[in-house]
């Protein structure tokens, strides 16, 4: 008898449609079949149709399952734009470029600005890929809003971009930290190439304390500025880390008691040197923003500053 060899693939990028489609000229085959001296049994055509269907069955379902895993539920439309923007000081929130998550996709642009910097809120921020421990789940509490100039949105945003995309499309975690990681070591990221700052001004942020150490989590209210510091220590600079009394404080309450002054923080080629606001410049921020933190308060609870 002269038998032809029927397969059919299912590969991780084909939709389901395009895998039951396989299915279907397979069996369509299947009946063209000359069989001499022989015949195909009822038994062997439906356990050759069973067999197909639960390879494209499964497959589909381990491909969505891996995606949904990676999926992070996106802020209100118009409450992420707000946080967003509250990254930056007044002057330049009007005309700025704003991103918004797309969970399918990754950040896209929500409004094209004409002023040269760009903000977003990160739900998995730079500092992720700190340190050496492992990075085994996507949290879905990260509220980092952020902004940048120019230079930084050619340099340190590039990173922010890639992670949100790759996470999209269902890059396990533990495989995006070591990508980030080997990219930082290769210089695949660049330093911004001229000096610039990084405004992260929002009253709100909830990201990774000492990422360089461990993955412990914080909300905090610490609106600051970020100058770019490639390459720069705290004894370059004057700068001073925070008191062990200091770090308590805050470490109970989500701020400063009061700012500390400016140092160094991810120190090598995209290090930045960190000032906080005031504390009645702070203050301000809070009362501006009262109705924003109301409304991330009643989503999550982690998300409602200490009073």
């Amino acid at each position: 008898m002269k038998t032809k060899n029927y397969s059919t693939s299912f590969t991780a990028g084909e939709s389901p449609e395009e895998g039951f489609a396989s299915v279907t000229n397979v069996l369509l085959d299947v009946k063209r079949v000359e069989v001499n001296g022989a015949q195909m049994t009822k038994v062997q055509t439906i356990a050759v149709i069973l067999a197909l269907l639960f390879s494209v069955t499964a497959a589909a379902q381990s491909q969505q399952t891996a995606k949904g895993a990676n999926k992070i539920e996106p802020l209100p439309r118009d409450l992420e734009i707000q946080l967003a923007l509250s990254a930056l000081p007044p002057h330049l929130r009007d005309n700025a470029t704003v991103y918004v998550l797309n969970p399918e996709k990754g950040f896209e642009v929500a409004r094209k600005g004409t002023n040269g910097f760009h903000a977003l809120v990160a739900r998995t921020g730079d500092d992720t890929f700190r340190g050496s421990w492992p990075f085994t789940k996507y949290r879905d509490d990260i509220l980092y809003p952020i902004s940048f100039d120019d230079a930084g949105a050619k340099a340190q945003l590039q990173v922010f971009f890639d992670a949100a995309e790759m996470q999209a499309k269902g890059t396990p975690p533990e495989e995006l930290k070591k990508i980030v990681q080997e990219r930082y070591r290769t210089h695949y990221y660049k330093a911004p190439e001229r000096a610039g700052v990084s405004y992260m001004l929002s009253p709100i942020l909830r990201t990774y304390v000492n990422p360089d150490a461990n993955d412990n989590v914080a909300t905090a209210n610490v609106p600051h500025v970020m100058h770019y510091a490639p390459n720069v220590s705290n004894e370059d600079v004057g700068g001073a880390n925070p008191t062990p009394e200091q770090l308590h404080y805050f470490s109970e309450h989500g701020r400063w008691q009061a700012s500390p002054d400016p140092f160094v923080i991810l120190h090598g080629p995209h290090g930045y040197f960190i000032q906080f606001v005031g504390v009645t410049e702070r203050a301000a921020i809070n009362k501006e923003y009262e109705e924003m933190l109301g409304r991330l308060c009643k989503i999550e609870e982690v998300w409602c500053l200490s009073q």
